[in-house]
């Protein structure tokens, strides 16, 4: 059995970048970008005016001013401004040459046809200068990190409409069990529903990887392996929930062997999880997760994921938060480093819901984070500081 640690460790320096790939740009939200993207403009591109009102001198706010013409956004002044003149500019539009003030049209009266004074006692230049949030050359967005909605905007601003990103893992999903039957069908005798599978595809949605289920295996070693071959050659991922024990039908390890993956570790100091078995073949990965749900939930989160965006070029890093305890908590074994679901308090202090154990999956849906407990700590008191990380 080997630590969290150094099983995190095993698998990323396991995992191999994949690839890249051109895609649309309103294609490539969540995807992972494989290039520095540059802009290729100033951003403003010229000094423009930052609202609504009349560009003018600022030494001239004294005295009554004569409108010499009006420019709207994406209109380019005609004139220069002289002492003593102004003109009535749109919020956007080019500032013509020798203003350098742009007073509000709420601080101002007109007091003739084409005259107007300021009103105000004092004015900012209200003024949005040219390149004064980006650089021609500045890079937008960073290689290996991933495109969000609001980088949408970014690209299309810098004419970025076919961006480089990493291409998405193929990842898919088996359930092992003779007692399983699928979501839609109501469980007889010894029977419960297939939850693990699809808890699993909607997390490698989250991941915005291709998401294959492969559906339930038979508890044979003939039918593990058949499905496991498969799965091996179709996907890039393959993650298994159950049958990764030392039960007499827990074939998976064996199956595993026979069909030439490396396995690297098949127990985790770690709780709950402590049966997950990580492998590698010359073309795929697998990963075969415990079968209760709040173990394969949990091990996704702290090893598959972090895996998958390894393979697309992304330094995967959890947000930690270190907060307060809002009530005691103790456990009777500290031999393994445990994950334990809680709440966080509209207080910002760390509540541990009620839990059963790994096959208590509405504990998660109850909960805001995990709480790290490390091993050999028994115990944390009311307002001693925890590590979570946020679900």
């Amino acid at each position: 059995m080997i630590s969290f640690e150094k099983a995190l460790e095993t698998i990323l320096t396991s995992a191999r970048y994949m690839g890249d790939e051109r895609i649309d740009f309103m294609d490539s939200q969540n995807r992972v970008l494989a290039e520095d993207v540059y802009s290729d403009v100033d951003m403003p591109p010229f000094d423009k005016a930052a609202m609504d009102g009349f560009a003018c001198r600022k030494e001239d706010l004294d005295n009554e001013l004569e409108v010499i013409e009006t420019v709207a956004a994406g209109q380019i002044p005609q004139k220069s401004i002289e002492a003593g003149q102004c003109v009535r500019i749109m919020t956007g539009a080019m500032i013509p040459e020798g203003a350098d003030t742009v007073i509000m049209v709420e601080q101002t009266e007109m007091t003739g046809e084409e005259r107007v004074r300021f009103t105000g006692s004092r004015t900012t230049a209200n003024i949005a200068y040219r390149a004064e949030d980006v650089t021609a050359g500045d890079v937008m967005w960073k290689k290996g990190e991933p495109i969000l909605a609001s980088h949408i905007a970014i690209f299309a601003a810098v004419g970025c409409t076919e961006p480089l990103v990493a291409k998405q893992p193929r990842v898919a999903v088996l359930s092992t069990g003779d007692e399983l039957v699928e979501p839609y069908e109501k469980p007889g005798p010894g029977k419960i529903r297939n939850s693990n599978a699809w808890q699993l595809m909607a997390q490698i949605r989250n991941v915005n990887c291709i998401a294959n289920y492969m559906g339930i295996v038979p508890d044979t070693e003939e039918e593990t392996d058949l499905a496991i071959s498969k799965a091996l050659e179709e996907n890039d991922v393959v993650i298994l929930t159950g049958g990764v024990s030392m039960g007499d039908f827990d074939f998976v390890p064996k199956v595993m062997k026979k069909n030439n993956v490396d396995i690297r570790f098949q127990k985790v100091a770690v709780k709950p999880g402590r049966p997950t078995v990580f492998g590698v073949t010359e073309k795929s990965y697998i990963f075969g997760l415990p079968g209760n749900p709040v173990s394969s939930y949990i091990n996704f989160e702290v090893f598959v994921k972090p895996m998958l965006y390894k393979l697309m070029g992304h330094d995967y890093r959890p947000v930690e938060l270190t907060l307060p305890m809002a009530a005691d908590y103790k456990r009777k074994k500290a031999d393994r480093l445990e994950w334990v679901p809680v709440d966080i308090t509209p207080a910002g202090e760390v509540l541990p819901v009620s839990y059963h154990g790994s096959a208590h999956i509405h504990a998660v849906c109850l909960s805001k984070a995990l709480m790290k407990v490390p091993v050999d700590m028994f115990t944390f008191d009311k307002g001693e500081t925890v590590h979570v990380r946020p679900l």
